[in-house]
C-alpha cells in the first residue's frame, strides 16, 4: 500500500475470546537442563476480547477491551481512534470482511468522515493484514506463560503491555516482494502434490 503523503494507514482487528487461565498447580521454578515442569490443565476465569488499530509507519498500538466484540464495541472503539488521531489527516483503516466491520451503524458512522477510506483485506488472508502479526507477538510475550485469576488482570496486563510497546513502537516491514512470495506459495504447493502422489492417495 502507497497512502498519500501525511496519511494515517490503520490495521485494525479484534482478538477475541481471550482467556484468563490460571494453573491448577504453580509453575516450579527452572533449573538448568530441565524443561520447565508445568501442569497441562488450566482454571478457566472468563474471557475478553482486546480490539487493536497498528500505525503501519510508527508501529504504534491503539488497543481497548471489551467484554463482548458486536457493533456497539466496534464502533466505541473507532470513536477512540478517531480521538487519538489528528482531524485534519487522511486515516485508511485495513480490516478483514467481519460482519461487524460492515454493519449499518458503522458504514453510517464512516460516512460522515469522508477522510476515512477503509480497505477489506480478501477472505482467508488474515495474515496481510498487519495487526495481526502483532498479536502474535502479545500472544507469544503476555499469553503463553502468563496466570490470570480474573479478566480484570488480563485486561491490565494487556493495557501495560501496550503502554510498553509503544514507549519504544517498530513498524514492521516486509521482507519478501510479492513475486518471491507467490513464488514460495509455488514450491510449497508442488512439495506438497508430489509428496501426496508419491503416498499413492
Amino acid at each position: 500500500m502507497s497512502p498519500p503523503n501525511r496519511a494515517i494507514v490503520l490495521c485494525v482487528d479484534e482478538k477475541s475470546q481471550i482467556q484468563a487461565l490460571d494453573r491448577e498447580q504453580p509453575v516450579l521454578p527452572m533449573v538448568p537442563g530441565v524443561p520447565e515442569p508445568r501442569t497441562h490443565t488450566y482454571l478457566r476465569n472468563g474471557t475478553t476480547s482486546l480490539f487493536a488499530a497498528l500505525d503501519i509507519a510508527t508501529g504504534a498500538v491503539i488497543g481497548k477491551c471489551y467484554k463482548r466484540h458486536r457493533t456497539m464495541e466496534f464502533l466505541d472503539f473507532l470513536k477512540r481512534i478517531a480521538a487519538e488521531i489528528p482531524d485534519d489527516r487522511d486515516v485508511h483503516l485495513v480490516m478483514d470482511n467481519y460482519a461487524t466491520h460492515k454493519t449499518t451503524t458503522i458504514k453510517t458512522w464512516l460516512a460522515r468522515r469522508p477522510h476515512w477510506h477503509v480497505h477489506f483485506t480478501p477472505t482467508s488472508a488474515s495474515w496481510i493484514n498487519q495487526v495481526e502479526r502483532w498479536f502474535a507477538e502479545l500472544t507469544r510475550k503476555q499469553f503463553q506463560r502468563g496466570v490470570h485469576r480474573s479478566t480484570t488482570a488480563l485486561e491490565a496486563d494487556i493495557t501495560t503491555f501496550i503502554d510498553a510497546h509503544n514507549k519504544n513502537p517498530r513498524s514492521y516491514r516486509w521482507v519478501k516482494s510479492a513475486d518471491q512470495i507467490l513464488a514460495s506459495v509455488k514450491r510449497f504447493c508442488h512439495k506438497t502434490m508430489s509428496r501426496t502422489s508419491d503416498s499413492g492417495d
